[in-house]
């Protein structure tokens, strides 16, 4: 799904994007419900960011990435945590692009996430390249999504992956 948020673009640079894990649910402009397999799935675009809340017989997992006012926690390249009786894995990384590069990697992305039907992405006003855009799967027991939050003023590119699972020997 492919939406035109009706904001500013607030977040206007990768190096201020934190990570946090279970957030309560913020303001969303744009959301997709899911359902893979078991697993309850809310993506959400905030701003030039986003949150993902998964809800399965495992637990309750939030994940949230944005500019948080007050957060002491960056943007990490990577995290491997137990919640609840859930595994959890996130990476980061972002990419420099020329503005060439840049306009069509954003173009690429937004054709491949808008057509899909767990793909949701939002483009802010005044600038096609300025979106962010999240995708969730299922691969077994694990519920995995991917992010771009695109900064075309300097040719970066915020790309995330997580996986949650249920931990092998979780009682459920």
């Amino acid at each position: 799904m492919l939406t035109t948020l009706t904001t500013a673009y607030t977040d206007t640079r990768a190096a201020d994007l934190a990570w946090a894990l279970g957030r309560e649910p913020l303001p969303a402009l744009a959301t997709l419900d899911l359902e893979l397999a078991g697993a309850k799935l809310q993506l959400r675009l905030l701003g030039a960011s986003h949150q993902v809340l998964v809800e399965e017989e495992g637990g309750v997992c939030s994940e949230t990435v944005a500019c948080i006012p007050g957060s002491s926690t960056p943007l990490p390249l990577g995290v491997a945590k137990r919640v609840d009786d859930w595994e959890y894995e996130f990476a980061a990384r972002v990419e420099v692009l020329s503005p060439g590069s840049f306009a069509g990697r954003a173009q690429e992305l937004l054709a491949l996430v808008s057509d899909h039907p767990q793909g949701l992405a939002g483009v802010f006003p005044g600038s096609p390249h300025a979106f962010t855009a999240m995708l969730a799967q299922r691969h077994g027991g694990q519920v995995h999504w991917r992010t771009w939050h695109a900064y075309p003023q300097d040719g970066q590119l915020v790309v995330t992956r997580t996986k949650v699972g249920v931990r092998v020997g979780a009682a459920l």
